[in-house]
C-alpha cells in the first residue's frame, strides 16, 4: 500500500493533500513493437533472398539490420513464450504448444508468474501494452468463455492493457475466432465485404495506438502484432495469389538453387555456403506428375500470396507510425516463430482435418477444385518440398532443431538508435534474446517483483551492442534446443545437434533416444551443416553433449518426451466422463474440454425452444465445428435439419413435418451408431418434434478423432465457418432457446489408449 505523504487535519483546511504520483518511463524511452510472423522460413523474404516480395520489410531491412544467426526453438508456443519473457521455453513450462502439455515443470504449458512478460515488465516502468493477433500461450483447458483468465493476454502477470485476436495455434483467416479483451466476438464483416484476419489486425493496432496517442501522447508503448500469417490455412484474397500464377511452375529444387545464389550476392549466406542435400522423403520435382506439378505450384502461390498481403498490411501499419511521428524511435523486431512448415504432408492438404483424422486426401479430387484453394471453403497447406525450399540453404524444418527449424529471419528497425543501416550481423543471438535487449534499449532492469511475485532472472543476453558494431563478439557462449525429442546445443560456434527420426508426416520415431546420433558441426565455416565432423571431433562432441545434459537438468529440459499425436489425444488432467449436458443461450465457442463427446457413440440432442407466431424461426440451435468437419442441428424454411459434415462430405436428416409455432416446443436429434468400427462408424438419425418420429436417414460414416481446428461449440449461432452451406455463417437462431440437453448412450467414448492406437495405425 502507498504511504499517503500529505498530512490530514480535522477540516480540508487544516489537511494537505497528496497524490500518489504515476509511474513514469525514461525520458526520451522507445516505442516498442513486436511484428510476428508464422512459419516464414529463412529462405522466403525476399530481403532474405527469398522468392516472394515483400517490399516493406525489405524497406525496413534497408533502413535497419538483417541477423543472419539469430535463432527460435523451431515452434510456435515455445517461441512466443519466449519472445514474451527473456527465457528458455521449458524454463517457462512451454516445451511444446499447449495442447500436447505434460504433467512436469518444463512441459505443463502455464507459464510460471515468476517469469513474467514484457508487457507486465513495461507496465512496471510506465508503459501501455498492447496485444494484438495470435497469442498460443494459454493452457488449452483456459481457452473457453468461462476462463480462468489470468493467464490471457490480459492478465496481470501477462501484462496486456488490451488484447484483440485469437488464443489458439492457427485459424480460419476468413472466419477468426476472434477475443476482445477476454470477450469472445465475431468479425463486424464477411469475405464478401472485404474481410481478411490480417486486415483486422493492422486496423486494430492502429485504433489502439490512435486512442493511445489522443490520450497520453507523452508515455510510451507496446505492441505486440501477431499474424497468423503464414501458418496454414493459407487463406489470401484470390489476387494476391494470381500476382504468382507460374512463378513456381519451375519446382522446389530450382527455387532452393536459385534463392541461396541470391543469399550468396546480398551477402546473407558466406559465398562457401553448400545447399543442404534434401529432406528425406521429399520428391524431386521432376519426378511428379504434370496434375502433380501444376496443383502442388499452386499451392505454392497461395503461401507466397499470403506472405506479400501480409508485407502490405506491414507497410500499412508502419506507414500510420510515420504519419503520427512514431517511426523515429519506435524499436521495431520484425521476426518468425520457426522454420517453414512440413505439416502439410508430401501431397499439400486441401483441408487440414483430414490428417488429424487419419484420411489420405487425393490428389485427382484437389485437382477439381484447385481453383478453391486460398478461399473461403478450404483449410489448405503447401507440400513438404516448398517447406524445404522456404528454410534454403538450411536442412529439415519447423519441429527440428536443425537450423532450417531455428536460424530464422529477423530484422531490427530503430532510426534513432541504429546508425549502420542496411547491414548484416551475423553475431549468434537466440529468441530469449529480444527481452534483455529490450530492457537495456530502455535503459532499465527487469523488475524484481510484479504483484506478488519475486521475479525469476532473465535467461537471454542482449543484443544490444551488436545494433551499431557488425564487428564485435558474440556475447552469448551457450544455447541449448529441444523440441519433440529433436536436441541441439550451439557452443562458441560450434553445433552439436540430433535428429531424434520422425519425419513430419510420420507420429512416432523409429528409434529410441539412446539409439540418436549426434552430429558435429563448426557453423563458423559451415552454416548449413553439411559437412558432420563427429568422427574427426569426437572428444569435442563428447564435450557439447555434455553440456547439453547439463543445460537440460538446469531449463527443466526433462524428462524428454518424443510422443506427438499420444500427448493431443490426451486430455490435460485426465479422463473427465460425463454422459449428460445442458446449455443454456449464450454459450459459445466452447473448446474441446467442455464440448459434448458425442464422437464414435450413440447421442441424444434434445432442445426445448419457442417458435413465434408466425412460425418463422430459423438458424442454428446448436452447432459443433465448422467447414473442416462438424455438426448442427438446425431449422430452414420451417423444417428441422440435422447435418454431419465428415470432412467435407455432408450427410442430412430432414423432418417431414414443419416445426410448430409454440412455447416449449420440444425438438430432438437421436443418433443410433450401427457400424462396427470404434472409431468413424455410421448409423441412423433420426429427428422427433414433441416425440413424434418426423425424419429418419443414414449417416455412412463419421470422424473418428477430431473436428474443424478451434472452432468451438456454440448454442443459438455457429461461430467460426458454418458446418454447412445452407446458412449464412455466423447466423443466428431466431427463435428463442431455453436450453439444450446432450445425452450419451453405449459404450463409454473417452478411451484415450484406444484412440491413440487408432491414430498411430492410422497415420
Amino acid at each position: 500500500m502507498t504511504e499517503f505523504k500529505g498530512t490530514i487535519g480535522s477540516t480540508w483546511e487544516d489537511s494537505k493533500p497528496w497524490w500518489p504520483q504515476p509511474i513514469r518511463a525514461p525520458a526520451d524511452a522507445p516505442d516498442i513493437v513486436y511484428i510476428i510472423l508464422d512459419d516464414v522460413g529463412f529462405g522466403w523474404l525476399s530481403c532474405y533472398g527469398g522468392p516472394i516480395d515483400t517490399p516493406n520489410m525489405d524497406k525496413l531491412a534497408t533502413n535497419g539490420l538483417r541477423y543472419n544467426n539469430w535463432h527460435t526453438t523451431a515452434l510456435c508456443s515455445p517461441s512466443r513464450a519466449c519472445l514474451l519473457t527473456g527465457r528458455n521455453h521449458h524454463s517457462v513450462g512451454m516445451a511444446s504448444i499447449t495442447e500436447i502439455a505434460t504433467g512436469f515443470p518444463g512441459y505443463n504449458g502455464i507459464m510460471p508468474k515468476e517469469k513474467a512478460t514484457i508487457g507486465a515488465m513495461l507496465r512496471q516502468y510506465g508503459y501501455n501494452t498492447y496485444c494484438v493477433g495470435k497469442w498460443h500461450n494459454t493452457p488449452d483447458t483456459d481457452v473457453g468463455p468461462e476462463g480462468p483468465f489470468d493467464r490471457w493476454p490480459t492478465g496481470e502477470m501477462m501484462g496486456f492493457d488490451r488484447f484483440y485476436g485469437f488464443l489458439g495455434g492457427d485459424c480460419n483467416q476468413w472466419y477468426p475466432p476472434l477475443v476482445w479483451d477476454n470477450h469472445p466476438m465475431l468479425p463486424q464483416k464477411t469475405p464478401e465485404e472485404g474481410y481478411h484476419l490480417s486486415v483486422d489486425l493492422v486496423d486494430k493496432a492502429i485504433l489502439f495506438l490512435s486512442n493511445h496517442e489522443s490520450v497520453h501522447p507523452e508515455k510510451p508503448w507496446l505492441l505486440w502484432l501477431a499474424f497468423g500469417a503464414c501458418h496454414a490455412p493459407h487463406h489470401v484474397p484470390k489476387e494476391w495469389i494470381d500476382k504468382y500464377k507460374g512463378r513456381f511452375d519451375k519446382g522446389w529444387d530450382k527455387v532452393r538453387e536459385e534463392t541461396l545464389e541470391r543469399q550468396k550476392k546480398m551477402g546473407i549466406v558466406p559465398n562457401n555456403t553448400e545447399l543442404a542435400p534434401p529432406n528425406e522423403g521429399v520428391q524431386k520435382w521432376d519426378d511428379l506428375s504434370a496434375d502433380e506439378k501444376r496443383l502442388f505450384a499452386r499451392m505454392m502461390e497461395c503461401y507466397a500470396g499470403f506472405l506479400s498481403h501480409t508485407d502490405d498490411q506491414i507497410g500499412r501499419f508502419i506507414a500510420f507510425l510515420e504519419k503520427i511521428g512514431k517511426l523515429e524511435n519506435t524499436l521495431v523486431f520484425v521476426c518468425s516463430d520457426n522454420g517453414a512448415s512440413a505439416e502439410g504432408m508430401l501431397t499439400g492438404l486441401f483441408n487440414e482435418v483430414t490428417f488429424f483424422n487419419g484420411e489420405q486426401e487425393d490428389i485427382e479430387k484437389n485437382l477439381k477444385r484447385i481453383e478453391e484453394l486460398g478461399g473461403t471453403k478450404c483449410y489448405n497447406h503447401y507440400p513438404a518440398g516448398w517447406a524445404m525450399a522456404g528454410d534454403t540453404p538450411f536442412k529439415w524444418y519447423k519441429q527440428y532443431t536443425h537450423n532450417g527449424g531455428t536460424r530464422d529471419p529477423l530484422i531490427v528497425h530503430w532510426p534513432r538508435g541504429i546508425k549502420d543501416k542496411g547491414k548484416v550481423r551475423t553475431q549468434f543471438h537466440h529468441i530469449i534474446d529480444i527481452v534483455p535487449t529490450i530492457l537495456e534499449a530502455i535503459g532499465v532492469q527487469p523488475p524484481s517483483h510484479i504483484g506478488e511475485y519475486t521475479q525469476a532472472p532473465i535467461e537471454g543476453v542482449s543484443m544490444l551492442y551488436s545494433f551499431n558494431d557488425a564487428n564485435a563478439s558474440t556475447k552469448k557462449q551457450i544455447q541449448y534446443f529441444e523440441m519433440l525429442g529433436n536436441r541441439g546445443i550451439w557452443y562458441k560456434g560450434w553445433k552439436a545437434v540430433t535428429y531424434h527420426g520422425r519425419l513430419p508426416w510420420e507420429s512416432k520415431s523409429k528409434w529410441s533416444f539412446d539409439e540418436d546420433k549426434w552430429e558435429l558441426y563448426n557453423l563458423e565455416e559451415d552454416i548449413s551443416e553439411c559437412h558432420d565432423l563427429a568422427e574427426k571431433h569426437p572428444e569435442k562432441l563428447q564435450h557439447l553433449v555434455q553440456l547439453w545434459w547439463a543445460e537440460a537438468g538446469k531449463y527443466n529440459v526433462l524428462p524428454l518426451d518424443d510422443r506427438l499425436m499420444e500427448r493431443l489425444m490426451v486430455v490435460r488432467g485426465g479422463v473427465k466422463e460425463r454422459t449428460s449436458y445442458t446449455y443454456y443461450p449464450g454459450t459459445i465457442r466452447l473448446p474441446p474440454q467442455s464440448q459434448p463427446h458425442t464422437k464414435n457413440r450413440s447421442h441424444r440432442i434434445t432442445a426445448e425452444v419457442e417458435i413465434p407466431a408466425d412460425g418463422n424461426a430459423e438458424g442454428p440451435i446448436c452447432a459443433l465445428g465448422g467447414l473442416g468437419a462438424g455438426w448442427t442441428l438446425y431449422i430452414k424454411d420451417r423444417i428441422l435439419t440435422y447435418c454431419f459434415n465428415c470432412m467435407g462430405e455432408l450427410y442430412y436428416v430432414r423432418s417431414e413435418k414443419e416445426v410448430p409455432a409454440g412455447k416449449n416446443v420440444k425438438l430432438r436429434f437421436e443418433f443410433e451408431k450401427t457400424g462396427k468400427e470404434k472409431f468413424g462408424a455410421g448409423g441412423i438419425g433420426r429427428l422427433y418434434i414433441e416425440d413424434e418420429k418426423v425424419g429418419e436417414g443414414q449417416i455412412p460414416r463419421t470422424v473418428k478423432f477430431v473436428y474443424a481446428n478451434y472452432e468451438g461449440f456454440d448454442i443459438g449461432i455457429d461461430t467460426g465457418t458454418p458446418v454447412t452451406d445452407e446458412y449464412k455463417p455466423g447466423a443466428r437462431f431466431t427463435g428463442k432457446i431455453e436450453k439444450v440437453m446432450i445425452d450419451l448412450f453405449g459404450e463409454r467414448h473417452i478411451d484415450p489408449e484406444a484412440e491413440i492406437k487408432a491414430v498411430m495405425k492410422s497415420q
